[in-house]
């Protein structure tokens, strides 16, 4: 069996966030609360895309938004997946074949 490369999309998960959020009637700063942050800096990066949520962070939105972590990260495609550098910075690209 080939190995198998997932790659989250990190700007489409943080669109979701956002979304559960609102169906959830969160705000920010219940995110930063639940999760234990000082700051809501990180909960701004998830909603940006700019980074995604731990682990532990997302056990905790999981249980929050009465989903799965399945149902909270976004894949990019359901197909094969291969290595690629992109233009501004290096992550695991996807390729739906």
């Amino acid at each position: 069996m080939k190995p198998l490369y997932i790659s989250i999309d990190q700007e489409e998960t943080g669109k979701r966030i956002k979304t559960l959020m609102k169906k959830n009637k969160y705000s920010v700063r219940d995110m930063q609360e639940a999760c234990g942050f000082e700051r809501p800096q990180a909960v701004y990066k998830w909603l940006s895309g700019k980074t995604l949520p731990s682990i532990e962070s997302l056990v905790i939105l999981a249980a929050l938004f009465h989903v799965s972590i399945d149902g909270i990260l976004v894949k990019c495609g359901d197909a094969a997946f291969f290595y690629n550098e992109c233009k501004s910075f290096k992550i695991l690209c996807c390729r739906i074949v």
